[in-house]
């Protein structure tokens, strides 16, 4: 949570730093604020509740430059979201200023501290006191040594940018979890909790390792432990056309990101399968095919959208590898005692790579000795830094908060990993590779086939946007797409929404259908598989079941069906896959549903209320 930006360099600080929260109010949007240190050494600072626009406008009432400077979009954690707790916040003397990311665990005990030493605090947010620890360990030191002193004494899980009048011409970071990004131009740098903030400026980057302070000013970076020790920082290249982080045309970057699927899903398989011989090739990863032939066991651990996935995951995994699979959410994995060795691979999903609950959940795997294999979008994140194997999902930024191309892109790359697990454990034969590879092949093409019937689910949403609850029902791997499908819709229009097995529908659910419940109903099929036409069969009992309860039915079929149709109230058709191909374009529909009734709902789409883009503290 929370967006940071840092400046240095020759260009206009705060027209920058500004733009760059502009692209980072997906991580938080509660209020905002910047701070400048202006030519004759004077610190500024401006701070506004509420959105970005907000703290804009406020400058254009009060205008304020300087030579380098922080920037900060805040989602609350410990303090409301007003104006006094915006960030970034200063200490008593008003010469050194700090924004954070994250939560400081011990901040009670050591804002008594500084009370009881004479420091005065304004504010309700755990982020000040920071400010307080540095200065007063700065009065003899280097703002670097200060921040390093600070760090010993925090903590929790941290992000944090400093600057100080006193010590001027160096923005210093740190890092303690949530992410830090370091952006390297022409005599200019820059610091951020995420990559498209910098991205029109610089694609040169590096990453804050755990433990690690960035000291940035005119000449260079430099970069160090917590023990003061240097380090070499491990530059990369971003390959992310900025262009990519923008809307587009699109109304909402949402929209955007639903439309970008295709190129998502094809870049996510691009130089990683062969049509010809059905062979998967995993590239970054440092498991070896013994060690896959001698896992006896999958744990699959994500948070939100992501274990959904995982649990479609399962399906996909047990299916062609014939491995049992466990699917936990990240929050819980680490609170019990799982039962984890060296025959385990674990398999973590995130879009960014810095869900703190995911990591921690990876390195309680790894403690118990697990193999690593990180799913994830964010080249150089945590997570992948941490996993011996890597498959990046090629989505590129995602901005929207509700998670849309990443979900899409994760299922591919997990199907992807039960293609490979089967192929060389064994179970699954050269043609039955063959025959997924060319399906898989024409998935971005059957999700455009979908998208090109916006305007009909355009017009669904139309007529559903005034009810109050949803149901959504699916069976075997299409249950978790009717989660999927029911957080979506709720995530971003605030409509109360449940996703069940639909042969648990009889089981609770059933009491809540009448005439005011829309039941989306995913009832597609394989005509290939016995499995899934007697699951087919079964759901159109539970359609009927719906229907004669008067609830509304709105049915995802397969092209051509006319069984469903005769009993729904309303069908939306989507093209024929092999049934673990399915999830890929089922929750398409599901999408642009959820978006069309947001939008008519009059709900930001891309900043849903209370909800950040990636959950970086737990």
């Amino acid at each position: 949570m929370c967006g940071i930006v840092g400046y240095i360099g020759p260009k206009r600080v705060v027209p920058l730093i500004l733009d760059g929260l502009r692209r980072l109010e997906y991580r938080g949007y509660d209020s905002a604020g910047i701070a400048v240190v202006s030519q004759n050494g004077k610190l500024e600072i401006r701070r506004a509740s509420g959105k970005l626009r907000n703290l804009e406008e406020s400058i254009k009432g009060t205008p304020l430059d300087g030579l380098y400077g922080i920037g900060h979009t805040r989602w609350a954690t410990h303090g409301r979201p007003t104006e006094e707790n915006a960030h970034p916040h200063r200490d008593c003397t008003g010469d050194i200023v700090v924004v954070h990311n994250g939560i400081i665990e011990n901040y009670v005990e050591l804002k008594s501290q500084l009370i009881a030493e004479g420091h005065k605090f304004v504010t309700e947010t755990d982020t000040e006191i920071i400010a307080h620890l540095i200065e007063k360990l700065s009065r003899h030191s280097t703002l670097e040594e200060a921040v390093l002193k600070a760090v010993k004494q925090m903590g929790g899980a941290y992000a944090l940018v400093a600057i100080s009048a006193r010590d001027p011409q160096k923005i210093v970071a740190a890092r303690m979890g949530p992410p830090i990004v370091v952006g390297l131009g022409e005599n200019e740098f820059f610091v951020a909790s995420d990559i498209p903030a910098i991205l029109e400026h610089t694609r040169n980057v590096f990453f804050l390792g755990e433990g690690e302070l960035a000291v940035i000013g005119p000449q260079g970076v430099k970069l160090f432990d917590f023990e003061s020790q240097p380090i070499t920082p491990k530059t990369q290249r971003i390959t992310w056309d900025p262009v990519q982080a923008e809307k587009g045309g699109f109304k909402h970057f949402m929209q955007k990101e639903i439309f970008e699927q295709p190129r998502a899903v094809r870049d996510t398989l691009l130089g990683r399968i062969s049509q010809q011989t059905g062979r998967v090739f995993l590239d970054q990863m440092d498991i070896s095919e013994q060690e896959f032939r001698n896992f006896q066991s999958v744990k699959i651990v994500g948070c939100g959208s992501t274990w959904h996935a995982g649990l479609a995951g399962k399906f996909m995994i047990e299916r062609l590898a014939h491995l049992s699979v466990e699917v936990d959410y990240g929050s819980e994995f680490r609170y019990r005692d799982p039962i984890i060795d060296k025959n385990t691979l674990f398999i973590a999903v995130s879009q960014s790579g810095e869900t703190a609950d995911t990591i921690a959940a990876e390195r309680e795997a790894r403690q118990k000795d697990a193999k690593i294999l990180a799913i994830c979008n964010v080249v150089g994140s945590m997570l992948t830094r941490e996993a011996q194997g890597t498959i990046y999902t090629h989505a590129g930024p995602e901005i929207g908060v509700a998670s849309t191309k990443a979900f899409t892109a994760q299922l591919t790359a997990l199907l992807l990993t039960a293609l490979h697990l089967g192929q060389v454990r064994g179970k699954l034969s050269g043609p039955s590779s063959q025959l997924l590879m060319q399906e898989l092949t024409k998935l971005p093409h059957k999700i455009s086939e979908i998208l090109e019937r916006d305007a009909q689910i355009e017009e669904l949403a139309r007529q559903l946007f005034r009810f109050t609850d949803f149901l959504y029902l699916g069976r075997g791997i299409h249950y978790p797409i009717a989660l999927e499908g029911a957080l979506k819709l709720k995530e971003i229009s605030y409509i109360h929404a449940e996703g069940y097995p639909a042969g648990e529908m009889k089981h609770g659910p059933i009491a809540l259908i009448d005439e005011n419940l829309p039941v989306v109903v995913i009832a597609t099929r394989d005509e290939s598989d016995p499995a899934s036409l007697t699951r087919y069969e079964k759901t159109i009992s539970n359609l009927q079941e719906v229907k004669a309860r008067d609830g509304i039915v709105i049915a995802v079929v397969t092209e051509g069906d006319r069984l469903a149709r005769e009993i729904a109230n309303h069908v939306i058709e989507v093209p024929p896959v092999p049934d673990l191909l399915a999830p890929i374009i089922e929750v398409v529909p599901l999408q642009l549903l959820a978006y069309h009734i947001a939008v008519r709902r009059g709900c930001d789409v891309d900043q849903p209320r209370n909800l950040a883009k990636s959950v970086t503290v737990e």
